[in-house]
């Protein structure tokens, strides 16, 4: 018995319906709230520190401790990078779409562009600190508080990070299932096998990229657990273990929804024809499917984050603080304990939220010059 493998574009074309005569309102629409929403920020982003979160004490953005390499600007090489990803992915974008409206790829490539809405939340519970730096929100609006210090510009290239891992996996993927037949575990087995080499790639890639925006300056984990941790109690201290596993909550699914089988459906069109979610839509109940999925294993991530900073585990602090400019974010008290120099902030969900069901604990900081944290001065 042989099953013929059917074009996808055959496929989408027969369940579209008749040809569309007069203008696709949608697009325009959805054209015209993505550079709408783009030019918002540019309306009100900023590089000036809030007073909710600078710190009074200090002039300047003076730097206590040594990025890569010496160089201090690091951060305008991922927002130049940033901008020029979000020109170059709404123009492939449009361009796919034309070609091939209701791709399940470019329904995948909007899904984990628009899950940066919960970036702040995100940012919150890993203890993730942006460099002040970078051009930002204003940090006075709700939500965007959520983020330690501020919530940067560079988030819209999400796509890259969470996404990009499906297109080495589905490669290999093929290339195992052609080499070693219909009978191989790859071709019995692919979902299990796609998630798997995106875990594996997915891992090795964020390791990479992460250490190396650390190392350079454009954010820290302020705090973490020791265990797992690579250089604990150094600014630039990574929770390797705990961030690269996490992160695959959201790369394996997205991967997976866009997988096609045999039929040229994809896992996500077959859920949604399945719950019978727009049926005279399909597009739509596809791109429905995948938004609610990707945005539960995204809070996946952060409830991962979340219990790890309520349980009062991520003890290993970011030693210096290497923006003074901004208020120390301690809302457990960990960096005072350990001598660094205040003020500090708790931000917002400091109390039960964060494991201190009263708030910050009264801390009793060690005599001057001591501590993991202490100045020389």
């Amino acid at each position: 018995m042989t099953t013929r493998e059917s074009r996808p574009d055959e496929v989408r074309a027969d369940a579209a319906g008749p040809v569309r005569t007069g203008p696709n309102w949608g697009r325009w629409i959805a054209l015209f709230a993505w550079l709408g929403f783009l030019g918002l920020f540019a309306a009100v982003g900023r590089v000036a520190v809030d007073p909710r979160v600078a710190n009074p004490n200090v002039e300047g953005r003076p730097r206590p401790v040594e990025f890569l390499t010496g160089f201090d600007h690091w951060q305008l090489v991922p927002q130049i990078g940033a901008a020029i990803m979000v020109v170059v992915l709404t123009v492939v974008f449009i361009r796919g779409w034309r070609r091939n409206p209701g791709s399940p790829v470019l329904l995948m490539v909007l899904c984990t562009t628009l899950i940066v809405w919960q970036d702040p939340i995100m940012n919150w519970a890993p203890f993730a600190v942006y460099n002040p730096m970078l051009l930002h929100w204003p940090e006075s609006w709700p939500l965007i508080m959520m983020s330690p210090t501020v919530e940067p510009f560079i988030v819209f290239g999400y796509v890259t990070f969470y996404f990009g891992p499906y297109f080495p996996a589905i490669w290999i993927l093929r290339k195992l299932q052609a080499k070693w037949g219909p009978q191989a575990f790859a071709s019995r087995h692919p979902l299990i096998s796609l998630g798997a080499l995106v875990l594996v790639i997915g891992f090795i890639f964020d390791a990479i990229l992460e250490i190396t925006l650390v190392r350079t300056g454009l954010y820290i984990y302020s705090q973490a657990i020791p265990f797992g941790t690579l250089f604990p109690g150094n600014t630039f201290q990574f929770p390797l273990l705990w961030e690269s596993l996490s992160v695959t909550f959201v790369m394996v699914p997205a991967a997976i929804l866009v997988y096609r089988d045999d039929t040229g459906k994809s896992v996500a069109e077959k859920l949604a024809a399945k719950a019978k979610l727009f049926p005279t839509k399909p597009v739509l109940g596809t791109f429905l499917v995948m938004f609610a999925i990707i945005n539960v294993s995204y809070f996946a991530y952060g409830a991962w984050f979340w219990a790890i900073k309520a349980s009062g585990a991520a003890t290993s602090v970011a030693c210096p603080w290497p923006f003074p400019e901004a208020k120390v974010y301690d809302p457990q008290g960990y960096y005072e304990r350990e001598g660094a120099e205040g003020p500090y902030s708790v931000g917002k969900w400091a109390t039960w939220q964060s494991g201190v069901p009263n708030g910050r604990p009264d801390v009793e900081p060690p005599p001057p010059g001591e501590g993991a944290c202490a100045t020389d001065d």
